[in-house]
């Protein structure tokens, strides 16, 4: 009697679970993003707490780390055997990540809309060997940014096309007393002077390998960073720009400090914010200049995207949520902070409205963009390079001499 009442109330439980709210798995999901430039950790909030309301199943954990721990971090917490599902990725590490199995081969999951419908240069963001490893999410290049009352001022009657214009520019402006260090760079040790440097590269027309072998040391590798060496030596750039990181190049230029800066696509709304800026109104961006006869612009690739780790028990929920994340929708709603990786996005007056000049100078900018180099072993390539920027800066070593030195010691 006693074994049939247990029978009979642990059944009537388990009906009662059956039909209990919130009965259903939910599924915890761990992504991690960077903590600046381009969508900011509030944006990137917003978008999970609307994914999370259309999929009450998933529940969301979000780290967020400045883009410096950005790589180091998702390799790591797979060598621990776990971690997170979703990760942000920089467009310089699909190879050593498909190389050593970080993320998933997600080739099958794209669909012939999405490839219609990404703007194909968006592509190389997630691609190795010609597999996909994520959905493109942050489209981004460098532009030049001017203070237009500053350039007024000077009696310059538009931005420069050239950087040896550039150079003239802020040599006028700082010649008639309106700022002592007009330009403003990222040019601290890490990835954003290698940003700056590829910039130039293109301008100069030069190759980082040739037959998977350093080819930086010569050509236009080498005027590139000469033109750094004598922009810095002259005066004309901040002193600072060697400790700077993109964030501090935003607010000396938002201070009125700067009448130069090179920078992504989002301190263009962010300088435009009177809240926060002191030049907003004055804000002009143009592509970054070329170099006569050699380039009529320049870009850095800097597009960044969503993979899920090969460590993940949760691919299908992971890739639900990177769909969401880097949908047209979402992207068109905060394409004030970067822009859509959507063709048919710039035709919409919602993402247009007010920005028409970013993107104006993004339809250059974006078609020029040059990667920095695809190989497996990007970092040490990386470091080598920013330490020879460094040391040229400082005058601890000549440009020739450094970037031989980089060469030697970049493991290609």
């Amino acid at each position: 009697m006693l074994k049939s009442l247990t029978k009979t109330l642990l059944g009537a439980a388990l009906i009662g679970a059956s039909f209990a709210p919130h009965a259903f798995a939910e599924t915890t999901l761990n992504a991690l993003f960077m903590a600046q430039a381009a969508y900011s950790e509030a944006d990137v909030r917003a978008m999970t707490d609307a994914f999370a309301k259309a999929n009450p199943d998933i529940k969301l954990n979000l780290e967020f780390v400045p883009y410096e721990g950005l790589h180091d971090k998702t390799v790591l917490a797979q060598g621990s055997g776990g971690g997170y599902d979703v990760v942000l990725f920089d467009v310089i590490w699909p190879a050593e990540y498909a190389t050593n199995k970080v993320l998933v081969d997600v080739t099958s999951r794209i669909t012939d809309e999405m490839k219609k419908g990404v703007l194909p240069g968006a592509w190389t963001t997630v691609q190795y060997d010609g597999k996909y490893y994520g959905m493109p999410w942050i489209l981004d290049t460098k532009y030049l940014f001017y203070n237009k009352e500053i350039l007024e001022k000077a009696g310059i009657k538009a931005p420069p096309k050239t950087w040896d214009e550039l150079t003239e520019q802020a040599k006028t402006i700082k010649d008639k007393g309106l700022l002592a260090t007009p330009i403003a760079w990222s040019w601290s040790q890490a990835e954003a002077a290698i940003c700056d440097y590829t910039t130039l590269v293109s301008a100069y027309g030069g190759d980082f390998l040739k037959d998977g072998k350093p080819a930086f040391q010569t050509g236009g590798g080498l005027d590139a960073l000469k033109y750094m060496v004598s922009s810095y030596a002259s005066g004309l750039t901040n002193p600072n720009s060697k400790e700077f990181l993109e964030e501090d190049v935003r607010k000396v230029f938002e201070n009125g400090d700067a009448a130069f800066a090179l920078n992504w696509t989002y301190m263009y709304n962010m300088a435009n914010d009177p809240k926060d800026s002191k030049v907003a109104g004055k804000v002009g961006v143009v592509p970054a200049p070329g170099v006569t006869g050699k380039s009529e612009a320049s870009a850095v690739n800097g597009s960044m995207g969503l993979g899920i780790t090969s460590a993940s028990k949760h691919p299908d929920e992971a890739w639900k949520y990177i769909t969401f994340m880097t949908s047209q929708a979402t992207q068109n709603a905060y394409a004030k902070l970067s822009l859509p990786i959507w063709a048919s996005s710039y035709e919409d007056p919602g993402v247009t409205k007010g920005q028409e000049e970013l993107i104006s100078a993004a339809k250059i900018g974006l078609a020029a963009m040059y990667p920095r180099p695809t190989t497996p072993k990007y970092q040490e390539l990386s470091t080598a390079l920013q330490q020879a920027i460094q040391e040229s800066l400082l005058g601890q070593s000549s440009p020739e001499d450094a970037l031989k030195s980089a060469a030697d010691n970049s493991g290609l």
